[in-house]
């Protein structure tokens, strides 16, 4: 698929004021958590309204490394109601994977408007008010489609790193050319750790500071792709709360495809956790030390609902929910990690949580349903 695809149905930026349609339901998000549950409130024929902050849709998929490929294969990677138009044993990459978001919200006319980041969330006179540059757009019912991934987390010990130290982090990674010569640190053993830390030590010496080991599971096994096994032994959908849930939401989430062997074969060499640092050098928590050139900070991300003004919503720092319905009435998530089972955050498996949320929001807007 080339990225010269139709667009979606996007809407104009509103006029500042609050004179405008009142909607039965404001997706914030347009990524697959909200395309995906677009499609089901078009099926019940609600009047919604898709607000996105990129310019594109597919923006974030477009803004990673140029290599990034998805660890489950084209047959899983789907949306409701458009196959993934690619091989189903292929393995796509991040611009098809745009390519596909683009298309899918053209396909179905999906209601988007783009670069209208919510700055508020708030309640008023028994609706929804979101605030956006564009202006403020209200609601009765909003889904908070915006991904586990929001803002990219770099610990404090980076603020004690030399000026001459080039220091990003992996989500501004793009490719080895794009760095500078010479010995790079990549602190964080994760997915985005391992892939770019293998990537980068063929073209220079590479550390890889890794705090603790996380599961790793091969992308294939016996000849299939592992989400097929994961999929026939329904592992992928089994829910957060039961046993062998809980079990394997303590362990952390697991790396896939990259073989720790085969990185030090390579010439990465694992080293253990980053404490401090002075100038250009950064020790490690078994007293030596290392002098990079580039710092990739492969440490995750955390969440920011600093926009969202509304009571009742968080607990303890999280979101307090069950299977993504909150205690504040016609609030809901979409795309948590672990909303509902550990497919949840996942490209071709968020759908599955969209269905049975699309549901509730219909029969509370007491909208009559078209049906697929």
């Amino acid at each position: 698929m080339t990225s010269n695809q139709p667009t979606a149905a996007v809407a104009p930026a509103s006029s500042g004021t609050t004179d405008g349609p009142v909607y039965d339901v404001v997706v914030i998000g347009g990524g697959q958590a909200g395309l995906s549950m677009a499609w089901h409130l078009q099926r019940h024929g609600l009047r919604f309204q898709i607000l996105e902050a990129g310019p594109e849709i597919g923006h974030m998929w477009r803004a990673r490394w140029d290599t990034l490929t998805l660890f489950s294969s084209a047959r899983y990677d789907s949306l409701p109601g458009l196959p993934f138009p690619a091989p189903d044993d292929s393995y796509p990459g991040k611009d098809a994977v745009a390519d596909y978001l683009t298309a899918y919200a053209a396909t179905f006319e999906l209601p988007v408007r783009l670069n209208s980041r919510v700055t508020r969330l708030r309640r008023a006179d028994g609706l929804f008010e979101l605030v956006t540059a564009g202006g403020t757009v209200r609601t009765r019912q909003v889904v908070v489609a915006t991904g586990p991934f929001q803002t990219p987390f770099i610990p404090p010990v980076a603020r004690e790193m030399a000026p001459d130290v080039h220091q990003l982090h992996s989500s501004d990674y793009r490719n080895p050319e794009a760095l500078p010569d010479g010995p790079a640190l990549v602190v964080g053993a994760g997915n985005s750790g391992l892939q770019i830390a293998g990537e980068l030590v063929r073209s220079r010496d590479v550390d890889l500071a890794v705090g603790s080991a996380s599961p790793a599971l091969p992308q294939r096994l016996l000849g299939r792709d592992l989400f097929w096994w994961l999929t026939k032994l329904h592992l992928i959908g089994k829910p957060a709360d039961s046993r062998l849930g809980r079990r394997m939401r303590t362990r952390g989430e697991f790396t896939i495809g990259s073989n720790r062997k085969q990185l030090a074969a390579a010439g990465v060499r694992f080293r253990s956790r980053v404490t401090t640092a002075e100038g250009s050098s950064v020790a490690l928590t078994d007293g030596t030390t290392v002098t990079p050139r580039t710092v990739i900070w492969a440490t995750g991300f955390r969440p920011d609902y600093s926009w969202l003004d509304v009571d009742g919503v968080f607990a303890e720092g999280h979101v307090r929910h069950t299977s993504g319905v909150t205690e504040v009435p016609g609030l809901y998530f979409l795309g948590l990690s672990w909303q509902r089972s550990r497919g949840s955050a996942l490209l071709g498996f968020v759908a599955d949580d969209a269905a049975p949320l699309a549901d509730q929001i219909a029969r509370r807007a007491s909208v009559p349903s078209r049906g697929a």
